[in-house]
């Protein structure tokens, strides 16, 4: 696969959150090892990630902030868990990850980006695989071991009208 340009990318991204949706994109220090947060009507990114992180995190926050102001139980999904994590909540997360991810490639094609699909499929499955690992163990360990490449797929999903209303932020949340 070619390099993406993936700072010109997260530039357009954070553009197109901020005049079509009005969800002010804030750059600053979150506390290690945590990469962003989100309140529902802001998306916070860390000022020391990559470009491939932040092109990521952008479209993935955004997914969970549409879910925050549309579903009222993913809100309660999206809290912070103490590991170890009971399994049976697994099926629960993994859903809640994927229909963010579906909302957050559906933004980038939105914006004509449609040339990522496989490289956010996988940054994807190894964020939800690196997850259920912290969700079990409570290791925050190397994200890169737990990239695969070829990883199915994601399927768009139609991003419903919504109003960014404010909540709180996770800060001890899960974007880590």
């Amino acid at each position: 696969m070619p390099t993406l340009p993936f700072a010109d990318y997260a530039k357009r991204v954070q553009e197109h959150l901020e005049r079509d949706y009005g969800i002010p994109v804030i750059t600053r220090d979150i506390p290690d090892p945590l990469t962003g947060d989100l309140d529902g009507a802001e998306i916070d990114v860390d000022y020391a990630i990559t470009p491939e992180q932040r092109l990521f995190l952008l479209a993935h926050l955004f997914g969970h902030t549409v879910q925050w102001n549309v579903n009222e139980s993913a809100f309660d999904l999206g809290r912070q868990y103490k590991p170890p994590v009971d399994e049976a909540l697994f099926p629960d997360v993994l859903a809640y990850e994927g229909e963010a991810a579906r909302y957050g490639l559906t933004l980038l094609h939105q914006m004509g980006i449609t040339d990522v699909d496989q490289w956010f499929s996988n940054y994807t499955a190894a964020d939800q695989t690196y997850l259920l690992h912290f969700y079990r163990t409570g290791d925050k360990g190397e994200f890169s071991a737990f990239w695969k490449e070829g990883a199915t797929l994601i399927e768009p999903k139609p991003i419903p009208i919504f109003k960014p209303t404010k909540r709180v932020f996770r800060m001890d949340g899960v974007v880590i």
